[in-house]
């Protein structure tokens, strides 16, 4: 394939960046009374303004153009038939399936989908409900109430932060803890104040053999049989989200209470299926369709709405526009909701897992950036930390804002605070201070000559640093499918245009495959043929260090 960097849409761009890289987004505000109008749409409970771009109607056609030259129609098209579009792994990509309430068919090889995920969608629900009504009782016949959900990933990194984000809707009898790093602190400090006659096991592992979870999950296994002294509690105890039925009942876990997801499903899109089994635990199956439906009807729109209107390709675009042409590597997620503060993590999986390549579907070395730098913090913590780099310093640092209207805690005047807050820092972004408006602030205060002339540098904020403000009503289940689904499909549009495959994730196989080889060695007296001196240096530390 040819690379996108060489095409004609490419090179307008590149010169569209230097004819309006000077202009001042404060003057396109002052000369176009309507330019929040006019860059803006609203669809799925969230309203995008975009007008706090370095942009003008010309430069979204030039992107436009940049997608079409991408066949973005092509592959969204092949992404909605089942084709493998993860080329590397010879695998369909079909998580749209799993949140499917309409019409839609979904077919991998052949074969309709839908009645399977329904089948599993059933089990959640009939699960989930005995759970929290307390017909489900642990070995001793006590109500269970604490799940602690093992996995690593995408089996944890959504379910997590989808169950924070949703807590609203969750009730104190059911208290819900995530554990997915191998270090044994996040195991052992959320199991001791547990009560093992009463706690759930959800062990998400596709394969059951992933060595973090496999290991946690023993150890939890332990803890259990130390407390129940009987094998059979692990039946009552412990179920399993996997597709290795063997490896499953091995561990003494009910074939039964296995809830099977499919190949098709990727890691980081695997929330909406049964690795979102924490979150129907959580907060109900009902509520948990309800964030199936935000994200169906985020995938309908953004497989029916022109480009233009298009809110995730506007998004991908915007990024795209920074990224390749502005210069910029790195992209902030803040979030005005404390609920939402897991958001900017989970998403860097889902952008940085999927579009950190360095090469193209075929092979070919890209050159040009592909994926940019995720990172966040919520509002208004964030404005008291790193605001200041993306005020004042040197890099151009694009950010979207996500901002609820209404909150779930209304204090009083507290969310009027966190509005103003969000908005002054979007706008502050937007149109900086100038050195006169600096020097006129510093005389108001009646500030002596002399100290004013060294202040003056420090006072001044470049500002035209871009911003999306994200909006919604109130974060509620479907709002929060909406939002999540957007962020999926704007990593799809931009891989597609940079002409990487968004679904595997081969930069994640190697370190797994030393951690083994370095685990051997630990057994060993002198390390294996070809380790590094400084790899054999900090194994021999290791071994030094550890107790006798």
């Amino acid at each position: 394939m040819h690379l996108i960097s060489h095409s004609p849409a490419w090179r307008t761009l590149e010169t569209h960046w230097r004819e309006i890289a000077d202009l001042r987004m404060r003057d396109l505000f002052e000369q176009d009374p309507e330019r929040s109008r006019r860059f803006s749409l609203e669809q799925c409970g969230i309203y995008l303004d975009y007008s706090k771009n370095l942009v003008t109607e010309q430069t979204m056609s030039n992107l436009m153009a940049l997608a079409k030259t991408a066949d973005l129609t092509f592959w969204g098209d092949s992404l909605l038939r089942g084709d493998k579009v993860n080329n590397t792994e010879g695998r369909a990509v079909l998580h749209m399936a799993l949140r499917n309430l309409g019409y839609r068919d979904y077919q991998v090889d052949g074969v309709d989908v839908m009645p399977a995920i329904r089948s599993v969608l059933s089990r959640m629900r009939a699960f989930s409900d005995d759970v929290r009504s307390g017909r489900w009782l642990g070995y001793t016949g006590q109500r269970i109430t604490d799940v602690v959900s093992i996995g690593i990933g995408g089996s944890s990194l959504g379910p997590k932060m989808v169950c924070e984000a949703l807590r609203p809707y969750q009730e104190r009898t059911l208290r819900v803890h995530f554990v997915s790093n191998v270090d044994g602190a996040q195991l052992v400090q959320t199991l001791q104040w547990l009560d093992p006659a009463t706690t759930l096991f959800v062990i998400a592992s596709k394969t059951f053999t992933t060595q973090e979870t496999i290991t946690n999950a023993d150890s939890a296994r332990d803890w259990c049989l130390e407390a129940l002294h009987n094998e059979a509690a692990i039946a009552r105890h412990f179920v399993a989200v996997s597709t290795n039925t063997e490896a499953v009942a091995a561990f003494g876990i009910d074939p039964h209470n296995m809830f099977e997801f499919w190949e098709w499903v990727g890691g980081r899109y695997s929330l909406w299926s049964a690795i979102g089994l924490p979150i129907a635990l959580a907060i109900g199956m009902d509520r948990f369709e309800e964030l199936l439906a935000g994200a169906h009807d985020m995938d309908e729109h953004f497989v029916e709405a022109p480009p233009e209107r298009n809110m995730p390709i506007i998004l991908a675009l915007l990024g795209i526009w920074y990224n390749n042409f502005g210069g910029s590597d790195t992209h902030a997620i803040i979030p005005y909701n404390q609920n939402l503060r897991h958001l900017p993590a989970y998403l860097q999986q889902v952008d940085m897992e999927s579009n950190g390549k360095r090469v193209t579907r075929d092979g070919e070395p890209v050159d040009y950036q592909t994926g940019p730098v995720i990172w966040g913090q919520p509002g208004t913590d964030a404005q008291h930390s790193f605001f200041q780099l993306i005020h004042q310093g040197t890099r151009l640092v694009p950010t979207d804002f996500i901002l609820p209207m209404v909150s779930h805690h209304p204090l009083d005047e507290h969310h009027d605070k966190l509005v103003a807050n969000c908005l002054a820092q979007a706008q502050a972004l937007m149109r900086g201070r100038t050195e006169a408006e600096a020097r006129a602030e510093l005389e108001a205060g009646n500030i002596p000559a002399e100290r004013i002339e060294k202040l003056v540098p420090h006072r001044i904020f470049p500002g035209n640093r871009p911003s999306n403000m994200i909006v919604v009503d109130k974060l509620t289940p479907h709002v929060l499918g909406a939002l999540i689904a957007m962020y999926e499909h704007k990593v799809f549009v931009q891989g597609v245009i940079w002409g990487v495959d968004s679904f595997d994730q081969w930069g994640v196989e190697l370190g797994k495959q030393l951690a083994g080889h370095i685990l051997s060695d630990f057994r060993q007296i002198s390390c294996s043929p070809g380790v590094d001196s400084s790899t054999a240096s900090l194994i021999r530390r290791y071994h030094m260090a550890m107790p006798d």
